[in-house]
């Protein structure tokens, strides 16, 4: 990223390239904040925001309180509900911005934050309102500030220091990376271990342990519900060799050539450690234990959801870093940054095109035969319309058959009845089973609140993998009495299909029900399937 011709010319350019990016990205992110819907845990955790709480049996309370401000401001709405994430993802290239500024020059403050802009992970944050926005954001703020306060030594450094770091235990359960990148860093550098004697560290220390109040306060209430899940329930704690492939998927994730050439910024940092002219070991010590403390993590924790994107604050200074890197040895790495932005760039579009089209009906079609599919994201609305016409036709009580299709129809419905939930394996598997029966709105509650009373049943035949499905439909003829199909979605190709039968509510406790292959809701899900090969 070198300049011909005038700093000032150059600058320019560099800031133009910068704004013109990060406007075009803000208005596409903006039109996908209020056009897709959203997924199975977003809607979650917005039903979370409707039950403002310390804290829940999967996360600390700062997403549901966001999301309860969006919507107060705007409305209900997926814009409504998504608002407040948008502008803190939009901040996080200014802070990329300025942390390399700061330390580096005026120049590679934009070249930065251009970089971040094309990284899929970072320049896509904000779409969706999701834990990992806030989180990310308060990671950068904290290595910026601690950056700032071992400098210059000044109170309002330190005092944004400890309330990035609350910011993270507001969070998520994660915030725990950055505490032990930080006595990483206190540990093994020079920088670090000067801090230990000075006053306004341990202040900055006391203001972060507040973000943890509502975290204790919550597990207190819950009986250790939110960490039992977080640490124990969904680990394994045990060596999976397919979580090997997570570089692969990091690769995938930030783009092949920008990944190696992240890698290679780490390294160099790494090299550069003890040079007092900018904070390479900072830079090094967040970079290192984000991606490799996560990769090793992976090999024995969580091998089910999502984690493309927990090292992405790791790879936030590497930004602010590479310009600086590929400068001094420009002439033969030239080729090599031009492909690797240009990839970048098309990972971007290429993303944002993808949830484009799983936000329009006509998109979601063109996508129903490829594998990545984006169930998550598509039928939502169909569910709730639909459940609202069953309703108007017959009040009754609304059951899904799952936390996910509960939250979706609910969220359609926009909270105006309660949406109960049958005791279905995800809901366990996803944490959520105790914020349910906390909430009165699992199957235990459904019996004693409404025994013998109508239901409506909402039934989800793909929300669980094929070898799972059998039974669980097998299962549901035992937790509705007398149940009579009323309608049913068979959307994009049969990729998403939910049934819909009146019944009634059995009384009395919920029993284990028995695995019956005469059930009709399994027979009608089979036939449906059936008709699909």
């Amino acid at each position: 990223m070198r300049d011909d011709g005038s700093v000032a010319v150059g600058l320019a350019r560099w800031r133009a390239a910068f704004l013109a990016g990060f406007a075009v990205l803000f208005v596409a992110r903006l039109m996908l904040a209020a056009t897709l819907s959203p997924f199975g845990d977003e809607a979650y955790y917005w039903q979370e925001s409707r039950r403002l709480a310390w804290g829940y049996s999967d996360l600390p309370p700062l997403t549901a309180w966001l999301i309860r401000l969006g919507e107060t401001v705007a409305g209900h709405g997926v814009l409504g509900m998504r608002w407040p994430f948008l502008l803190i993802g939009s901040s996080l290239p200014w802070l990329v911005r300025a942390f390399a500024r700061e330390h580096f020059d005026e120049r590679t403050g934009w070249q930065a934050g251009l970089l971040c802009l094309a990284l899929p992970l970072a320049g896509s944050l904000g779409v969706m309102a999701v834990p990992d926005v806030p989180l990310t954001v308060a990671i950068m703020l904290a290595v910026l500030a601690f950056a700032r306060a071992t400098a210059d030594d000044r109170l309002r450094d330190w005092l944004l220091l400890g309330l990035a770091l609350g910011l993270c235990w507001l969070t998520h359960y994660r915030a725990a990376m950055p505490m032990l990148s930080g006595l990483l860093l206190m540990v093994v550098t020079p920088r670090g271990r000067r801090q230990w004697r000075r006053g306004r560290f341990w202040l900055a220390m006391g203001v972060a342990a507040l973000g943890l109040v509502p975290l204790v306060v919550s597990n207190w209430q819950q009986q250790g519900a939110g960490i039992a899940f977080q640490v124990l329930e969904r680990n394994p704690w045990s060596f999976h060799a397919d979580a090997l492939v997570q570089p692969l998927e990091q690769a995938l994730a930030c783009t092949p050539l920008l990944y190696l050439l992240l890698l290679w910024a780490a390294w160099q940092s790494w090299r550069r450690r003890d040079e007092p002219a900018a904070p390479w070991d900072l830079i090094t010590v967040v970079s290192v234990s984000f991606i490799v403390g996560y990769f090793v993590l992976g090999l024995f924790a969580d091998d089910v959801r999502f984690r493309a994107h927990w090292p992405l604050p790791g790879y936030l200074p590497l930004l602010a870093a590479l310009p600086v890197l590929l400068r001094e040895q420009w002439v033969w790495r030239k080729a090599w940054l031009s492909a690797a932005f240009a990839l970048t760039i098309i990972g971007q579009l290429g993303g944002l095109m993808y949830l484009g089209l799983a936000a329009s009906a006509g998109g979601a079609t063109a996508l129903a035969d490829v594998k990545a599919f984006p169930a998550r994201f598509v039928g939502w609305r169909e569910s709730g319309e639909l459940a609202r016409q069953l309703l108007a036709a017959r009040p009754a009580v609304v059951v899904a058959d799952n936390f996910m299709l509960a939250a979706e129809i609910d969220f359609q419905l926009g909270g105006r009845v309660p949406v109960y939930t049958l005791d279905h394996a995800i809901n366990v598997k996803h944490g959520r089973a105790p914020q349910l029966a906390i909430w009165r709105l699992d199957e235990t509650a459904l019996h004693l609140q409404h025994g013998g009373e109508p239901m409506v049943l909402a039934v989800d035949e793909k929300s669980i993998k094929e070898r799972e499905r059998a039974p669980w439909l097998r299962s549901l003829c035992g937790r509705i009495d007398d149940p009579q199909p009323l309608q049913r979605l068979d959307l994009y190709a049969g990729r998403i299909r939910v049934a819909f039968y009146a019944g009634r509510v059995p009384s009395g406790p919920p029993v284990d029900p028995a695995f019956d292959e005469r059930c009709l809701i399994w027979q009608d899900a089979y036939a449906a399937d059936s008709g699909h090969r």
